[in-house]
């Protein structure tokens, strides 16, 4: 059990250089063979961080080899156009972590020379640059023992070290980065973190950890109480929200159908989308004189369309998907446009009206 002394110094009560060792060896040996780990390049490690966050690694591995095609470099990315760089990141959602990565690439370019920073005060001042992402670019790419404790880490150190505070409290994480502090290899950063992601990764997962396969067993201290499968604490999170919306499927002059782009800040930001009501506002019986109405036309059927349910990190979005045929609309905002269907393909959608417009494609 981690404890402090009387200079409230955090106290990791393991063999700590038999800890690194057995960590290390592993991963080194064990680690799987991922695009982001063929060079330790700063600009390659960051992208591929932001893109981890919240995202399974098996999803991140085709956006990441994409994305790296079309912005090579910091000077590539920090040029782009925003609507190019959001269809490039489309599909992974939590756009706001890539309008940032864009944000701060810009001012390493402007202010840096175009280098990623080594110094921490001055990384960890960049848009969209937190604690954890600092500590695994700087620790990866530069060799600095610097702490990256994410969800992974926290559920791995709390079973070795048998820490029973909540991970889902703020306060919790500085627990967790002053325990690596004391455990980080100085002489191989890079690894020992990475290991730790690994082996949260692979072995020490959230349910059925593979206990028995672990290369640090004989220092977890939960494995040795035989409590491991009650860490690490986290309590609930609130019930999601949900919301309910018509999908409306605008199709004008053959094969056109309205888009509109969303508001510059908020849930999904700049994303373009089909227009949406809310189920609360118009009922479907009355859809077609709202639309008649709203855009000054005259909508003849109505097909309704596979629904949607897409689930965010705090709501969910029940979509009730209508395609209706009109005549030429006459109240377009300048927001809006009317494409065609290959035309829509250039523009970033949100995954949930991704799943709308494949539907067209049928």
């Amino acid at each position: 059990m981690v404890k402090r002394n009387q200079s409230n110094v955090v106290s990791v009560p393991i063999n700590i250089p038999q800890f690194r060792h057995d960590l290390i060896t592993w991963f080194e040996k064990e680690q799987r063979e991922l695009p982001w780990r063929e060079n330790q390049d700063p600009y390659r490690v960051w992208v591929s961080e932001i893109m981890l966050q919240q995202t399974k690694v098996e999803t991140v591995i085709p956006y990441f080899h994409r994305f790296i095609q079309s912005f090579p470099t910091l000077e590539a990315l920090a040029s782009a156009d925003e609507q190019e760089v959001l269809k490039a990141w489309e599909g992974l959602g939590y756009y706001s972590r890539v309008r940032n990565l864009q944000t701060a690439v810009k001012e390493v370019v402007a202010d840096y020379e175009a280098k990623v920073p080594q110094d921490a005060e001055q990384f960890g001042k960049l848009k969209g640059v937190g604690p954890y992402t600092k500590g695994a670019v700087l620790s990866i790419a530069y060799g600095q023992p610097e702490p990256a404790v994410d969800g992974n880490v926290m559920r791995v150190l709390s079973r070795i070290l048998l820490i029973e505070e909540d991970i889902a409290k703020v306060k919790t994480r500085k627990i967790f980065e002053e325990a690596v502090r004391q455990l980080i290899s100085h002489d191989n950063p890079s690894a020992f973190n990475q290991g730790l992601m690994e082996l949260g990764a692979l072995i020490c997962t959230p349910r059925n950890p593979s206990c028995l396969l672990c290369p640090v067993q004989e220092h977890c201290i939960a494995y040795d109480k035989g409590i491991e499968q009650t860490l690490p604490i986290k309590t609930k999170k609130t019930k999601q929200q949900m919301k309910a919306y018509h999908v409306l499927v605008l199709e004008v002059n053959d094969n056109e159908y309205l888009l509109e782009q969303r508001p510059n800040e908020g849930l999904l930001a700049q994303m373009w989308q089909f227009p949406m009501v809310e189920i609360t506002e118009v009922s479907e019986n009355l859809l077609l004189p709202y639309i008649n109405e709203k855009y000054q036309t005259t909508g003849h059927s109505i097909e309704k369309l596979q629904p949607v349910r897409h689930v965010f990190s705090h709501i969910t979005w029940e979509l009730n998907v209508v395609k209706i045929k009109c005549d030429q609309l006459h109240d377009i905002k300048q927001h809006q446009k009317t494409l065609s269907l290959e035309e829509i393909s250039e523009y970033p959608l949100p995954v949930s009206h991704q799943k709308v417009y494949r539907q067209l494609l049928e």
